[in-house]
């Protein structure tokens, strides 16, 4: 038992230093920063070893929950991290708000653009965002965008996987070391669905409200008047319990939903992209 710890020490090591080498030859990175533990941790790590050489470079659009943006902004103002937020507006992208499968490809291309110029204009040497190991394996058509454009994914590079990730952010005191994954927004919509601004409102606040019962890991996906709620299994009887059932119903008809489903299935990564690509979105939403 303490060989195989040992071992395990050694390899996470290894990978920590591979790290540390492939963000020390940056010289200056910036850092696309969305407040998730992956890119928290890159950031943290990557300021530790280059100082204000390490900028974050947070993308706001439509697309993305106020809250992130806020909770982007908070860290980086406690560790001192130099932190620019960019505005995107994906709505002048027919490509992304005709919402196709491939949809994140055209919306990486638009980030990685505008964190690119202003990489440029501040003669930053690199761009890093916080792809780990594990996404590999995932469908993730906005990666090709990330290789397009000569981005670098030093997670992924030095083999640095989900677990790995929440275990040393852990270690490190990193509140967002359990963070749930909270993509883009349009990940609640299915694809071919065009992308609206009332869409994307009608999700953000219906999983507000949820949020606020207590429900961590939720989803609230938008299939027109049909609200399709996503919690895991067990936590499914908050939703049906009165009074919550009777208040969730009245908050989701101020948004805008005729019907509200409890998907009995569950909390799945990416349910609303199976049908159309056999596999996640970019996002895993």
């Amino acid at each position: 038992m303490g060989s195989k710890h040992c071992i395990m020490k050694n390899t996470f090591s290894e990978k920590f230093n591979r790290l540390q080498d492939i963000l020390a030859s940056y010289k200056t990175v910036a850092v696309a920063f969305s407040g998730g533990v992956d890119s928290t941790f890159l950031l943290k790590t990557a300021h530790g070893r280059l100082g204000q050489g390490a900028v974050a470079v947070t993308v706001d659009s439509p697309l993305i929950a106020p809250d992130e943006i806020q909770t982007a902004r908070s860290f980086t103002a406690t560790e001192g991290i130099p932190h620019e937020i960019i505005y995107v507006d994906i709505f002048k992208n027919e490509a992304v708000i005709a919402n196709p499968p491939d949809r994140c490809y055209h919306c990486k291309l638009d980030v990685f653009r505008a964190i690119a110029a202003f990489a440029s204009s501040r003669g930053i040497a690199r761009i890093a965002e916080g792809s780990n190991a594990d996404d590999r394996d995932d469908y993730r058509p906005g990666f090709r965008a990330i290789t397009e454009l000569s981005v670098r994914s030093p997670l992924m590079e030095a083999g640095f996987t989900k677990k790995d990730i929440r275990e040393a952010s852990r270690a490190m005191g990193l509140t967002a070391w359990d963070k749930p994954a909270n993509p883009c927004l349009a990940t609640r919509i299915p694809c071919g669905t065009a992308i609206t601004k009332e869409m994307l409102d009608a999700v953000y606040r219906a999983e507000e409200y949820l949020h606020g019962l207590g429900i961590r890991d939720v989803r609230v996906r938008h299939h027109g008047s049909v609200a399709r709620i996503e919690v895991p299994r067990d936590q499914q009887d908050i939703i049906l319990r009165e009074p919550a059932a009777s208040a969730i119903a009245n908050v989701f008809k101020r948004l805008g939903f005729a019907h509200i489903a409890l998907d009995i299935e569950g909390y799945r990564r990416g349910s609303m992209n199976k049908p159309a690509s056999g596999g996640r979105d970019d996002g895993q939403g």
